[in-house]
C-alpha cells in the first residue's frame, strides 16, 4: 500500500478559557468515502493529544521502532524527533487537542518528558476519564459541540502548576523565536548557565533546548509550504531562519524522512491546514 495523500476537511475551535494556557486549540477533522491509504504523524512543537471518533487510529509504525504497532481508540504521546505512520481504510474522524507541553503535567499529572518518543493509549495516562470523554465524543454532534465536551471533560482534570516559571518562560522564548533562539540567548534570559538550562529542559520536556528549537522551525516551515502553488522551497527556508535550503533539506529528511519538495507533493492538502469548515454528522 503506498502512502496516499487525501484530503481532511477541518474544523477549528478554542478551549474554554481556564484551559488556555495548557490547550491551544482544538482540531475537527473527518475524511469520509476516501480511498484508504497511509499517512505521515510528523514531530512538531506540540504534544500529541488525538481521540478518534469512529474508526480506531490505526499506527503501524511507531517512532520508537522498540513500540509495537498499535491501534487506539484515543492516543498521548510526547515529543519525537521522527515520524511514525498510520494506516487507515478511508474513513477517518477525530479531534486533535494541540498541548502546549506544560499541558500534559496540568491535566494529567506527569512531565511531557515522562512520554518522549512514546505513544500511549489515553487511559494509560489519565484513567477513567479517557474512557468518558472517548464515550461522549461519539456522539454525532456539532464540532463546537464536540469542542465543548473536550472543556467540561478535561478541565475536570486540572491540577495545580508545578512547573518553574524559568522552564516556561523558556519554552514561550523559543516559540517566539519561531524555534531560532539559541541555547545561550535563552538561557542568558533566565539568568541561568546553558549546562543547568539543558538539563532543568530535557528533565521536564524530554528533549534539549536546541531540538525543541529545531521541532519548532520545522513545524513552522511545513505550515508555510503549503501545496504545490505553495511559495518556493528557498524562500520558506529562509523565512524560517534556516541557513539554506540544504539546511532544511536536511531537517525535514531527519524528521519526515522527505525532503520539502516531495512532502509538499505528498502532503498537497495537509490535515490541518486546509480551511474548510464542515459540521459533524
Amino acid at each position: 500500500m503506498g502512502i496516499l495523500r487525501v484530503m481532511v476537511p477541518f474544523e477549528h475551535g478554542k478551549p474554554a478559557p481556564e484551559l488556555a494556557r495548557w490547550i491551544e486549540r482544538y482540531v475537527g477533522y473527518r475524511m469520509i468515502g476516501g480511498p484508504g491509504g497511509i499517512h505521515r504523524g510528523l514531530p512538531s512543537g506540540h504534544p500529541t493529544f488525538i481521540v478518534g471518533i469512529g474508526e480506531t487510529i490505526n499506527v503501524i509504525r511507531q517512532t520508537d521502532p522498540r513500540q509495537s504497532p498499535r491501534e487506539y481508540r484515543a492516543l498521548i504521546g510526547g515529543f519525537q524527533a521522527t515520524h511514525a505512520l498510520i494506516s487507515h481504510q478511508g474513513h477517518q474522524e477525530g479531534i486533535s487537542i494541540e498541548l502546549t507541553p506544560l499541558g500534559v503535567r496540568a491535566l494529567f499529572g506527569v512531565p511531557v518528558a515522562e512520554l518522549w518518543d512514546l505513544t500511549l493509549e489515553l487511559d494509560e495516562v489519565a484513567g477513567r476519564v479517557a474512557t468518558e470523554l472517548w464515550e461522549r465524543l461519539q456522539t454525532p454532534a456539532p464540532w463546537p459541540a464536540r469542542f465543548a465536551i473536550c472543556d467540561e471533560v478535561l478541565g475536570r482534570t486540572l491540577r495545580e502548576n508545578t512547573i518553574r516559571r524559568e522552564l516556561d518562560n523558556a519554552w514561550k522564548l523559543l516559540v517566539g523565536s519561531a524555534g531560532n533562539a539559541g541555547v545561550e540567548q535563552v538561557a542568558d534570559r533566565l539568568g541561568w548557565s546553558r549546562q543547568n538550562l539543558t538539563r532543568r529542559f530535557r528533565r521536564e520536556f524530554g528533549l534539549s533546548p536546541k531540538l525543541a528549537g529545531r521541532l519548532i522551525r520545522f513545524e513552522r516551515a511545513r505550515e508555510m509550504l503549503g501545496g504545490r502553488d505553495g511559495p518556493a522551497i528557498a524562500d520558506v527556508a529562509a523565512s524560517c531562519g534556516y541557513f539554506d535550503q540544504a539546511h532544511m533539506n536536511r531537517d525535514f529528511v531527519e524528521f519526515a524522512g522527505l525532503p520539502p519538495g516531495q512532502l509538499r507533493v505528498e502532503e498537497e492538502v495537509s490535515y490541518f491546514q486546509d480551511g474548510t469548515p464542515v459540521p459533524a454528522r
